[in-house]
């Protein structure tokens, strides 16, 4: 009987990475990586300092993607990523730095190997989902 709830697959990619904690560690290493890592510097530059408030908008945000409590539509209502992220130019280059530190991000923290995959299909998704500006080169014709 006990053997069979040490072996029951978590029913949520929230749950299969740690519940609050987890996500509070995905998020948080996201921003990290953000932060350190050269390539993303450009990311960075979008984003306001300090990153406290943003930093706990995305675990909230995170938390009821991932399946977990809805904190940021308890708060904020629906995130509504598109809209909201309309004021900043959402190009290749930015999905790619974003994706860059989710992917190191998720490499880093969640050990699971099918729930971290679980979630990298449907983030990059989400994250080409938020382009708003085309990059392409100009033509001189």
């Amino acid at each position: 009987m006990l053997g069979n709830l040490f072996n029951r697959k978590p029913k949520t990619a929230y749950q299969a990475i740690g519940g609050e904690k987890g996500t509070l560690l995905l998020a948080n290493t996201f921003y990290d990586i953000m932060q350190t890592d050269p390539f993303a510097k450009e990311l960075l530059a979008i984003h306001p300092q300090p990153m406290d408030k943003i930093r706990e908008k995305f675990f909230e945000f995170l938390s009821g993607w991932l399946g977990g409590p809805g904190l940021f539509e308890e708060k904020y209502g629906h995130p509504m990523l598109r809209a909201r992220h309309l004021p900043f130019k959402v190009d290749d280059q930015m999905i790619e730095q974003w994706l860059y530190c989710m992917n190191k991000a998720l490499d880093q923290t969640v050990k699971h190997d099918e729930a971290r995959e679980a979630i990298r299909e449907p983030i990059t998704k989400l994250a080409h989902h938020m382009k708003n500006t085309d990059t392409c080169p100009v033509s001189h014709g």
